[in-house]
């Protein structure tokens, strides 16, 4: 069974590349994150062409998520349960379902802006939502995982020069206490392996030649459970859907399990 997470950057604008990648990666699980788009404009009947059915989390221009399944879909949930509000709304930021015998949640993490910002501390309010719900599922039998952009860097060497973060979001102490809340609740952290350089950065901004030049970072996670660790045969970036025109700025990361 391969599951993947990949910040799309927009659905609409990444449609035929995100075709072309599931028939040609084949995952039987995919978690989609930044799919700004509508829940009307979401390209339900062409993923349903290639075997996927669709749970999504979508509201508009900003935002989104989905979880697109060709082994099936039970017991769907949009939403992260007890998630904050932000400026009067919540977010469409998590979508859960089981495939296939595991249960997964595609997420995206609110990016925090700046420190001290009010959406910095909406960031740390949400992820100790999402650990809520983490501590509630990791201990079952299921294989349970949480899939997608954390907008968090575990260790100073996930991006490509720390000094240039000195006292910016992604790498704060409360921001990685949060990923560490994960761990206590009963996951732990799939490593990608690296397929070219030492770190498997999943993030490179478009500008100043950022992908060429391996200026990266390494935000988007997948954290599971012990039924989930134990699945798992192997992990790794498919940088090559981060090249060309037309990418998002993010790249897949897939995981291959035998359940």
């Amino acid at each position: 069974m391969r599951i993947a997470t990949w910040n799309i950057n927009s659905i609409t604008a990444r449609l035929p590349r995100l075709l072309e990648w599931l028939s040609s990666a084949e995952p039987d699980v995919l978690c989609l994150q930044e799919l700004k788009v509508a829940p009307e404009a979401y390209p339900e009947e062409a993923l349903r062409e290639l075997g996927y059915e669709s749970v999504v989390n979508a509201g508009g221009r900003w935002n989104g998520v989905a979880v697109l399944s060709r082994v099936g879909v039970e017991d769907p949930v949009v939403g992260l349960p007890g998630a904050p509000e932000y400026d009067g709304a919540v977010e469409p930021r998590a979508v859960a379902a089981t495939c296939g015998g595991v249960r997964v949640w595609s997420v995206y993490v609110p990016n925090g802006r700046e420190v001290g910002h009010a959406h910095y501390a909406y960031k740390l309010e949400w992820l100790a939502a999402l650990k809520e719900t983490a501590a509630k599922s990791a201990p079952g039998a299921l294989p349970f995982a949480i899939l997608g952009d954390y907008n968090i860097a575990p260790k100073d060497e996930d991006v490509w020069d720390i000094s240039l973060f000195d006292g910016a979001t992604h790498v704060t102490d409360a921001e990685r206490a949060a990923l560490h809340a994960l761990q206590e609740a009963g996951l732990a952290e799939v490593y990608p392996r690296a397929l070219k350089y030492d770190v498997p950065f999943t993030y490179w901004d478009y500008r100043q030649l950022g992908f060429p030049k391996n200026k990266g970072m390494r935000i988007d996670l997948v954290y599971g459970n012990a039924a989930f660790g134990k699945a798992v045969k192997d992990s790794y970036v498919d940088r090559e859907a981060r090249k060309g025109k037309g990418a998002s700025d993010h790249a897949p990361v897939v995981v291959d399990l035998e359940v």
